[in-house]
């Protein structure tokens, strides 16, 4: 169904690893759409303001197994926001965002709001994990750690669903290669039926309606002011950049202090995005050909030029043949591509990639199926989660629209040609995607943001990230007329994950709202970067 590049959510392998997932089927409309809910007066809005959080265990929020464990610490503490399903009428139905934070062990100076990504990952998983590395930190002293789960997603309610967990182990195995016009016709059908699942299993269309970047930012100022803050303090990776650039859009004159990591560029149209993400997971997969080629053993040979090819060897034969995996499962074409686009983003996971696909070589596809299922959210217990449906939901409502073909077929084609790794060798597949049939129109479009009285902003890119090419948040960072930290290095995202020399920037900026000086950069290599 969704022939798409694929970035892993799951922070229980890879912390902070969130990334924009970009469905291969959206476009530049051809003329700007109006916003069809115009933001409702302020003073609608004064009894949602005026909200105080009710504070409990954690422990009752928790929605996947990880969760339950995390959650158990001490020193975190839970709630939920009330806001408004639709902005446009604030006096009808309400949805609640999830929220944990764990309070500053120190003179505290406000609370530091974290989104992790995705669209479609819990920000309450990514605070309860950073409270565990950071509560005793100059952060953790001086900020309240704080994470919500933006609606629809995780503990948030409505929660988006649209697949069980058996439909979804059929999804995953399902292939979409037939180029033919009754193979596009089979898939078209199957991504309709999956629009329909989620309208009827979320809670309605108005749900779906609702779920965008543009509601998803008036929550956080509603959730800033709950918590008793006058300026927002935001920490956003990935997709969470998004939020942030939205968010000092909509409310410049209420932040203090925004880093942004991972960058998503508000210009870029979907399909100038889809087409540099398959790039950069190109870029990486090679990166990772010349490393390999120079251990002993390595899968792909001793020649980092025929490592493409080497690498469609191996994984092609699983079109007609998937091997065994692990407890009775089998490992599918989709998945061992989706595997190893996992373990691509960050270059110490590049080890996984080898022994995967050398145990593939060996008939077990074991460690590639592991791997699918941490990007994909299936626990061991075999219950998924809903981050990978709500990364659709959320992107149908994000994103431009292909409603064309030929548009479609010409998308594919350069996504494939700009990532050869993951062709299938099968043809373009001209299939529109599940948004193609979406109930509601898109509530956001690519513009510049207009950021008339912003406070100065710190945006973080990776020159060899995969998943949100450097260049994205270069651009962000001009948009937003704030600075920016280069970091040498192949990983998604890099902000308090260790990295001396760039947490000692985002805390002196943080705290003291010191910028790094222009052109400032920092290395991942152990002895630049600490």
């Amino acid at each position: 169904m969704l022939g798409a590049v694929l970035d892993p959510i799951r922070s229980v392998v890879i912390a902070a690893c969130c990334a924009v997932l970009v469905l291969a089927g959206c476009s530049r409309p051809a003329e700007p759409e109006p916003d069809p809910q115009p933001p409702a007066p302020v003073a609608d809005l004064a009894p949602f303001y005026a909200q105080q959080l009710s504070w409990g265990r954690c422990v009752d929020y928790a929605t996947t197994a990880p969760d339950r464990d995390a959650f158990g610490e001490e020193g975190l503490e839970c709630a939920r926001l009330e806001v408004p399903l639709d902005y446009a009428a604030p006096a009808g139905r309400t949805a609640q965002v999830g929220v944990l934070r764990h309070r500053a062990g120190g003179d505290r100076m406000g609370s530091l709001l974290v989104n992790p990504g995705g669209p479609g990952a819990s920000g309450m998983s990514q605070a309860a994990s950073m409270a565990s590395r950071l509560g005793e930190s100059p952060l953790g002293e001086r900020f309240d750690l704080v994470g919500f789960d933006p609606r629809g997603v995780g503990a948030s309610t409505p929660t988006i669903d649209c697949l069980n967990d058996a439909e979804w182990e059929v999804e995953r195995a399902d292939l979409d290669i037939d180029p033919s016009p009754e193979g596009v016709a089979q898939t078209e059908a199957e991504n309709q039926l999956y629009a329909q699942r989620c309208a009827e299993r979320s809670g309605g269309a108005d749900v779906l309606a609702n779920v965008g970047t543009r509601d998803v930012v008036r929550d956080l100022d509603i959730l800033r002011q709950a918590l008793g803050d006058e300026k927002l303090n935001y920490l956003g990776y990935s997709y969470g950049t998004r939020i942030g650039s939205a968010y000092a859009e909509a409310f410049p004159q209420n932040v203090r202090a925004l880093v942004l990591d991972g960058a998503l560029d508000p210009e870029q149209t979907t399909v100038e995005r889809t087409v540099d993400q398959s790039a950069g997971f190109q870029q990486a997969f090679d990166a990772y050909a010349e490393d390999c080629a120079q251990q002993p053993d390595c899968p792909l040979g001793t020649d980092p030029a025929q490592a493409t090819a080497n690498f469609q060897a191996l994984t092609r034969p699983l079109i007609d043949r998937p091997v065994p995996g692990a407890r009775d499962r089998a490992l599918s074409y989709p998945d061992a591509v989706t595997g190893t686009i996992f373990a691509l983003y960050r270059s110490d996971y590049w080890p996984l990639i080898s022994r995967g696909l050398s145990a593939l070589a060996a008939g077990d596809g074991s460690i590639l199926l592991w791997l699918a299922d941490q990007y994909n959210g299936r626990g061991q217990d075999g219950k998924y989660g809903n981050d990978i449906e709500a990364f659709t939901v959320i992107s149908c409502v994000d994103e431009e629209r292909i409603t064309d073909r030929a548009e479609q077929g010409e998308l594919v084609r350069r996504s494939n040609e700009a990532a050869p790794f993951r062709d299938d060798g099968r043809g373009v597949v001209a299939a529109l995607d599940p948004c193609a049939f979406w109930p509601s129109p898109p509530t956001s479009e690519p513009h510049v943001p207009q950021v008339q009285g912003l406070p100065p902003t710190l945006t973080i890119s990776v020159t060899g990230d995969p998943a949100t090419p450097y260049q994205a948040g270069v651009d962000l960072a001009k948009a937003l007329g704030g600075s920016l930290l280069t970091v040498e290095g192949e990983q998604h995202t890099v902000a308090l994950q260790g990295n001396t020399c760039v947490d000692d920037v985002v805390a002196a900026y943080l705290v003291d709202l010191a910028l790094p000086a222009d052109g400032a950069r920092c290395s991942l290599a152990p002895t630049a970067g600490g």
